[in-house]
C-alpha cells in the first residue's frame, strides 16, 4: 500500500514550493519525490505516471494508494492509478490521522530542509529532499521495523560488528550518518 500527500515549504521570497512525495506503508519507504511551484492537475498526473515508471523499473507493485480529498488530486491522477490496478482509498475530511505514516513524513522533513537560496529554489530543493529522502531510506531507524532502515540492503549492513565508526556529513552537517569503519 502507497500513501502520498503534499507539503509545502516557504522559500526566503515567501513564495511556496510544493512537494509530492509516495511513502510505501509496508516499508515505510519514500518512493517518490517531486516539487513545484504550481501543483496544477495535469503535473500531478504526470507525476502519477513518473512513480509508475519507476515502480515498473523497479518490478514493484503496490494494490492500493491512500490519499485525502486534496483538489490537487485531480486532471486524471486517480484514473492513471487505477488504469494499473491500483485501488484508490480517499482519507474522510479533516482526519489527517488516517493517513498518519505520510503525515509523520511531513513531519520529520521540514525540520531537516533548509530553506532554498532565491537563486536556485526548486532545485536546489530537489536536490535536498533526494539526499533527505536517500538518508530515510538507507540509514535512518524506524521503530515499526525493529530500528531498521527501510531498504533492507541497508539492514544488513547496519548490523556490521562493532569497531571504529566513521561519521558522514550530508547537506553541509544538518544530517549526519554513522557506520562501521572498515
Amino acid at each position: 500500500m502507497l500513501a502520498c500527500d503534499f507539503l509545502t515549504v516557504e522559500t526566503v521570497w515567501l513564495t511556496r514550493i510544493y512537494v509530492l512525495f509516495f511513502v510505501s506503508l509496508e516499508r515505510r519507504r519514500i518512493e517518490f519525490v517531486a516539487s513545484t511551484a504550481n501543483p496544477n492537475g495535469g503535473w500531478v498526473a504526470q507525476q502519477a505516471r513518473n512513480l509508475l515508471m519507476l515502480l515498473d523499473d523497479r518490478k514493484q507493485s503496490f494494490r492500493f494508494l491512500l490519499h485525502d480529498r486534496d483538489s490537487k488530486f485531480g486532471g486524471g491522477f486517480d484514473q492513471i492509478l487505477r488504469s494499473e490496478g491500483m485501488t484508490i482509498v480517499r482519507t474522510p475530511v479533516r482526519a489527517p490521522n488516517a493517513n498518519a505514516y505520510a503525515e509523520r513524513w511531513i513531519g520529520t522533513a521540514p525540520a531537516r530542509v533548509p530553506r532554498p537560496d532565491p537563486d536556485r529554489q526548486r532545485r536546489q530543493l530537489e536536490h535536498v529532499l533526494r539526499v533527505y529522502a536517500a538518508h530515510y531510506n538507507r540509514h535512518r531507524p524506524h521503530r515499526s521495523l525493529s530500528l531498521q532502515p527501510p531498504d533492507e540492503s541497508a539492514s544488513a549492513a547496519a548490523r556490521a560488528p562493532a569497531g571504529p565508526i566513521r561519521k558522514h556529513e550530508l547537506l553541509g552537517g544538518l544530517i549526519n550518518e554513522y557506520e562501521a569503519a572498515a
